[in-house]
Parts: C-alpha cells; structure tokens; sequence
C-alpha cells in the first residue's frame, strides 16, 4: 500500500479546488478508513478498491 504523499508524487491521487483527495482513475472522492490499533488511517477509493496510508 503507497502512502498519499507518493501516490500524489505518481499521479495516482488528485486535489480538487477544495484540496480534496480524489482517484485519478475514477475521479472520485477518497473515504477515510480509521483502525484503532494502527497508526495513521488509511484513504480507499469505493470504486476502484485501492488504499493508500495517510500517516500524519
């Protein structure tokens, strides 16, 4: 799993004019997924199905 900053780097991810993270491939909004026992979150697209890890 890439982390946002990388897939921002590859162009896998975009920022909308509201600095929103959307799938480049779907253009569509990233949900936040949120595990207690892990640091970080973790940003998936719902159509596509791919995840990146948000840590900070």
């Amino acid at each position: 799993m890439k982390s946002v900053r990388k897939a921002l780097r590859d162009g896998d991810l975009e920022k909308d004019t509201y600095d929103r993270l959307e799938c480049a491939a779907c253009a569509r909004a990233l949900s936040t997924r949120n595990d207690p026992d892990e640091i970080g979150s973790v940003r998936l697209c719902e159509d596509c199905g791919r995840r990146w890890r948000a840590i900070g």
